[in-house]
């Protein structure tokens, strides 16, 4: 009896051990197939700063991932920031790691004609700026003891370090209209330590409110305590600096917390927004107390050197999708010397509210003496102004926030009460209707104006169409309004315009392109559209021939309501016609307000295939179809379009199913849905609205509405005016209904608005509590996107795992199998 009881508990301490193992391998990181290591490892291309004159061409190398170890260095989350406490910056994990300076008509093959920037050992290089006149550029590197600016020229590329005291905590450095100095923020002298928490707490943490309506969305990394708030001033109160390149150090006024610096044209003044107390605990510190003022930079902005532009409230009290009352939106008028133009609303900041005009912009002008004059009211929602070199042209942007509708108006400042000319009118939503950006350049002073040659300005865009994205450059004429094509990337390529290098009355631009196809990776070309001569600017390499195999195209198809839909289908390297594999769905919904709009295709199957991070593409190395970007349009009135997102994207989902099927190179019996953020919260409605597919991946999701209670993505409506629709669309809810495995993942830091990581763990623990088969995977120190190698690798090996255990071995269906009547 006794060795019986010996041997069971010997059996019971192997079990035992037996499961901690498995648990501690299952908690470790781990590795997907060493294919997909591979490809996810390999280097990627450097990337291209050019110079604002094209002349130069700045080469940076970058590393594919960065280590947990970067990723999970301090970080402290205040005010709607993440601040590295040692960079006093903007918390970044990952860094430039090199740069190589050439001239752009320099041969890529000469390597004597190319200079390496001599740089720090392991330098993390963050920023890399150049100045307007394309002389000298300057960048910033993170060390171990803070965060330093550089400084170099093209004539004498050797750096010069200008601080070891540079703070981006809430901004970055900017050059100066010189071009020889740059405006940027230090670490103020003699600052001291950051403020130790306390031992023990001074009391509770207490919020009030009384009868004060302001309907907030939910925002992460808020201020929770007054230790909190100590150290946010402490790391975001900056010095004010010029330096020029020659390291000499000019400091402007006294330590404040800036949230914008804005030098004028003539280098005279310097337009800033400092933040003021008392601070929230509801919003971020965009939304703080604030007073928009000029100084002038020979001045002490105290006294005379000091101009109020407005001292700006907390953000409170403002309607859903509104704007505050006051000035906004403040910038200088790029050519004038020292002229502000701000917007203000005239609708009580309520786009609920009918009236002729929803803004004016108003101006004022050094000294600031005189009231500011009211420049131009316009009939929606302000959105910008485009300046020229001409200073009595400018074009307004506005947006009708019912229709979506988007409008640029050209005015004649010299003709005023003549009507504008209206350059663009169209749904923000018609790609297909979309003109193209206006090229912008910098004036002497680095302020932006549309080129221009007489008449006629330059427009680029990615050119949508039922064929994919064909992107063009054309030209408009602001006096007639008629448009010339001057080029277009041809069908089976994707070319895109990086800048436009010259251009005349006479004669067609130079530009530069990147070209890519899906079997030759991105490269830079100088093109003469004169007579269409190339010349090759880059020759990086395919850093991933092992998936050139792989086969894609644009497939299109209808909702069975006939709204059209597409996506592009991927097919393994090694597909064998006929073959039917399990069939990944990768989506994301979008809003639409028609379905002529919602219909157009976006994206083009010309594009080089890659495999980088967390992609879902690597799934075709194990042997799956997918359906990638299957559109999921969700069309309607913008206030009440929700009302059928189940059934819209059940009915989507469902025809791209059956597409795949009709084209015999999927399973019906074997699809999975996947996708990331709203991507998510449709693939867990999915699975507990219909029984389509096999199983689901949901990464850094939100699944419960009822706790973004004041609208989201692009839901108006508070909950308490559309509890049932809050209801219907949070899979949270309805998680009873959830029979199909899903796999959960989210970054423990998650930085999203509305994406908190409770909502995976608490849908994890309901679909649980159900008796549903779920996993839940929390990735350390990861925010809405994963960034370090192992969280990247490990995310790679769970999606595998999940649809290789759930979907790739589940029974084939039978050949005539099909969808029909899986929607619930």
């Amino acid at each position: 009896m006794k060795l019986k009881l010996i041997g069971l508990f010997a059996l019971l301490f192997l079990s035992a051990s037996a499961s901690e193992r498995m648990l501690a391998q299952q908690s470790g990181y781990r590795l997907p197939p060493q294919t997909v290591v591979d490809i996810i490892d390999a280097a990627p291309e450097p990337s291209i700063s050019f110079s604002p004159d094209c002349q130069w061409m700045m080469l940076i190398d970058r590393d594919a991932m960065p280590d947990i170890e970067d990723v999970s260095r301090r970080m402290l989350q205040l005010a709607g920031l993440r601040i590295d406490p040692v960079a006093n910056g903007e918390f970044e994990t990952s860094f430039n790691t090199g740069l190589t300076l050439r001239r752009r008509d320099a041969d890529p093959a000469d390597q004597t004609r190319q200079t390496k920037i001599e740089l720090p050992g392991h330098a993390k290089i963050s920023r890399v700026s150049w100045s307007h006149n394309s002389r000298n550029f300057a960048f910033s590197v993170v060390t171990e003891e803070g965060q330093q600016l550089w400084a170099a020229s093209v004539d004498a590329p050797h750096p010069r370090l200008l601080t070891d005291r540079l703070n981006t905590v809430t901004g970055s450095f900017q050059w100066m209209p010189d071009g020889h100095q740059i405006l940027c923020m230090l670490v103020p002298e003699n600052r001291g330590k950051e403020p130790p928490a306390g031992r023990r707490p001074a009391g509770p943490n207490i919020q009030e409110s009384s009868g004060n309506k302001s309907p907030t969305r939910t925002f992460q990394d808020l201020l929770t305590n007054p230790h909190e708030e100590a150290q946010f001033e402490f790391y975001s109160t900056t010095q004010l600096a010029v330096i020029d390149v020659d390291g000499t150090t000019r400091r402007i006024g006294q330590p404040q917390i800036f949230s914008e610096t804005s030098p004028s044209p003539s280098g005279e003044f310097v337009l800033v927004t400092t933040i003021e107390r008392p601070f929230s605990y509801l919003m971020t510190y965009r939304s703080f107390p604030r007073r928009i003022q000029v100084w002038k930079i020979n001045g002490t902005a105290s006294g005379p050197d000091v101009h109020i532009i407005a001292d700006v409230p907390m953000d409170e009290n403002i309607p859903i999708e509104g704007v505050r009352l006051g000035p906004r939106s403040v910038e200088w008028i790029s050519n004038f010397p020292a002229t502000l133009v701000w917007t203000e609303a005239l609708d009580g900041g309520d786009p609920n509210r009918s009236v002729d005009f929803r803004d004016r912009f108003m101006t004022q002008s050094a000294p600031f003496v005189d009231l500011p004059e009211e420049l131009l009211k316009v009939q929606h929602r302000a959105f910008g102004l485009t300046y020229f070199s001409d200073p009595s042209l400018v074009i307004t942007t506005e947006y009708d926030r019912d229709r979506r509708w988007i409008r640029d108006l050209l005015h004649d400042l010299k003709m005023p009460g003549t009507t504008p000319k209206t350059l663009v009118d169209r749904s923000i939503r018609d790609r297909y209707g979309d003109p193209g950006r206006i090229v912008r350049v910098p004036d002497e002073t680095g302020h932006q104006v549309a080129r221009q040659d007489g008449d006629w300005i330059y427009r680029s865009g990615s050119g949508a169409s039922p064929k994919g994205n064909l992107p063009f450059v054309d030209r408009q004429n602001i006096e007639t309004l008629a448009t010339e094509r001057l080029w277009r990337c041809a069908e089976g390529t994707y070319e895109s315009v990086v800048a436009v290098v010259a251009s005349g009355e006479s004669f067609k631009p130079t530009v530069i392109t990147r070209s890519e196809t899906p079997i030759t990776p991105p490269n830079y070309f100088f093109r003469d559209l004169n007579d269409d001569s190339v010349a090759a600017l880059t020759r990086f390499e395919d850093p991933t021939p092992q998936i050139r195999g792989i086969k894609k195209q644009l497939v299109k198809y209808n909702r069975s309501d006939g709204v059209p839909l597409s996506a592009t289908l991927y097919l393994p390297a090694d597909y064998k016609e006929g073959t039917r594999l399990p069939l990944l769905v990768w989506a994301y919904p979008r809003e639409f307000n028609d379905a002529k709009t919602a219909a157009q295709i976006s994206g083009s199957p010309s594009q080089f295939t890659r495999m980088q991070s967390i992609t879902h593409l690597t799934l075709l190395t194990q042997g799956y179809a997918i359906m990638d970007a299957a559109t999921m349009p969700v069309i309607g009135d913008p206030e009440t379009m929700n009302d059928t997102f189940i059934e819209q994207i059940v009915d989507a989902a469902k025809a791209a199913i059956d597409k795949a099927v009709e084209m015999g190179v999927a399973d019906p019996n074997r699809a999975c849905v996947g996708g990331h953020s709203y991507g998510a919260f449709m693939t867990a409605n999915l699975l507990a609205h219909s029984d389509l597919f096999k199983a689901g991946v949901a990464r850094s999701g939100a699944y419960n509405r009822t706790l973004t209670p004041f609208g989201f993505q692009s839901e108006r409506r508070p909950y308490w005016q559309a509890k049932n629709i809050y209801h219907e669309i949070s899979p949270f809810l309805h998680a009873d209904r959830i029979n199909e495995p899903l796999l959960l993942i989210h970054g423990e830091n998650d930085n999203n608005s509305g994406t908190f990581p409770i909502q995976s763990q608490r849908m994890y623990q309901a679909i649980k509590g159900n008796g549903g088969t779920v996993r839940l995977c929390m990735l350390p120190y990861e925010s809405h996107g994963y960034r370090a190698r192992q969280s990247v690798l490990h995310t790679q090996a769970e999606m595998i795992d999940w649809f290789d255990k759930y979907v790739k071995s589940a029974e084939p269906a039978s050949v005539n199998e099909s969808t029909n009547d899986q929607g619930r």
